[in-house]
């Protein structure tokens, strides 16, 4: 097997304008045509790779609206971290936000990892991480 690499994520939303709205103006995704599937949903261009979401009520959800660093996750890797941070401070993503609030944002600029990285939820509690790994 010759693996070039992932060529995208995909995650269930019960709301797929909500969810469509949160990726384009949060992340600056742009939406790309995406085949008449049976099922709905929207691609959106995630750096080189894709992020699909699928509208799905009986998907699998997270309940929590907490976040949890060890619970399922995807990555994007940002060549800017602090000014990726400050944009989502600029949109009300905050760590001072107590746990469970849909805007905040953990970050964590000393990573065990050995790079930067912050976690957000998205509408639907999708875990996303941001970091600066090189």
């Amino acid at each position: 097997m010759n693996i070039a690499g992932v060529h995208h994520v995909s995650l269930t939303t019960r709301d797929l304008p909500r969810a469509v709205h949160f990726y384009t103006s949060v992340f600056g995704l742009k939406q790309i045509p995406r085949p008449a599937f049976a099922t709905v949903g929207a691609w959106l261009v995630l750096g080189a790779n894709q992020l699909h979401l699928i509208v799905n009520a009986d998907g699998t959800f997270r309940r929590s609206p907490h976040i949890d660093t060890g619970d399922v996750h995807f990555a994007v890797n940002v060549t800017d971290f602090d000014a990726t941070v400050a944009a989502l401070q600029s949109q009300g993503f905050d760590e001072a936000l107590p746990d469970g609030d849909p805007r905040r944002i953990v970050v964590w600029r000393k990573s065990i990892a050995g790079f930067e990285q912050a976690y957000l939820l998205d509408p639907d509690c999708n875990i996303i991480e941001i970091n600066s790994a090189p």
